[in-house]
Formats: C-alpha cells, structure tokens, sequence
C-alpha cells in the first residue's frame, strides 16, 4: 500500500472533517461535532495537520496537532486527534503519522507531546505503549463548552 504524509493544506478540510466525523462515530459522539469547513477557514493558524493520503490522492488518515505552553516544562505540543479510516488500519499509517508530529516536536524544540486515548480503545493504547508513551490514569478532564463558557459564573 502507497501512502504519503504531507501537511495538509485548506482543500483538505473537506476530508479532515470528513474524517472527524468518522472519529466521533467511532468514538460514540457523533452528535457533539459542531466544526465546520467554514470554521476551519476562519480558524485556520490555530491549527497544524498532517494527511495520509492513498496514490490516488485519497485522504485515509490525519494528524491534527497545535502548540500549548506548559507552566512545568514549556513549550509543547498538543495532538488534538489522531485517525485513520478503519480499513486502512493494521499498515502502520498511525505510526507514520505520529512519526511526522514528533519531527515537528524535535524541530520546534517542544518539551512535550500529549494527547488523549479514551480508556476503552484498547488498540490505540497499545500502539501508544509499543511506541513508548507514557499512559496517566490520574489526570481527569476538566471541559466547558461554548454554552458554559457562556454562562460560567463562580
């Protein structure tokens, strides 16, 4: 199988919100996607991807990370999601994907690279542990939406 990692660029929305979507079905929360294409335009230097794109121009997979600044280490990066289509799976385009975010890291001296598995996506955590992260099961999230950041009041 042919496939590339490229930075993606604004005619790729389309397919990273593709994408996405696919992500949050998988992850049994289609309906708390609200990002748009327009979105993403309006949004865009907020955000960095990386695509996996097939010989026939296909895009199968993404990487989609920013840079956060952590008050214990500095400068870092975040990979917000990580996807690839289901059956493009088992042919390492995760690893090749997370490969590209940590060259970015060491180019960008980030002092840190952190994302998120959900507890019960057993093969994510695994290729996760093959690759030498550290899994935190201390941490909890803390999440406001767009409605409590709206009505947050102490």
């Amino acid at each position: 199988m042919d496939i590339s990692i490229r930075q993606a660029t604004e005619d790729d929305f389309p397919s990273i919100l593709a994408l996405i979507n696919e992500l949050a079905v998988f992850e049994k929360a289609p309906e708390q996607v609200t990002n748009s294409i327009e979105l993403m335009r309006k949004e865009k230097d907020f955000f960095h991807c990386f695509v996996a794109e097939t010989s026939e121009k296909e895009v199968v997979g993404m990487a989609l990370y920013y840079f956060v600044y952590y008050t214990w280490v500095g400068k870092s990066l975040y990979l917000d999601d990580i996807f690839v289509k289901e059956n493009f799976r088992k042919h390492k385009i995760g690893t090749s994907l997370l490969r590209k975010v940590f060259e970015i890291a060491r180019k960008e001296d980030c002092k840190r690279v952190r994302w998120q598995v959900l507890n019960w996506n057993q093969s994510a955590i695994e290729m996760y542990k093959k690759c030498g992260a550290v899994i935190d099961k201390e941490w909890w999230n803390c999440t406001f939406d767009s409605v409590g950041i709206k009505n947050f009041m102490m």
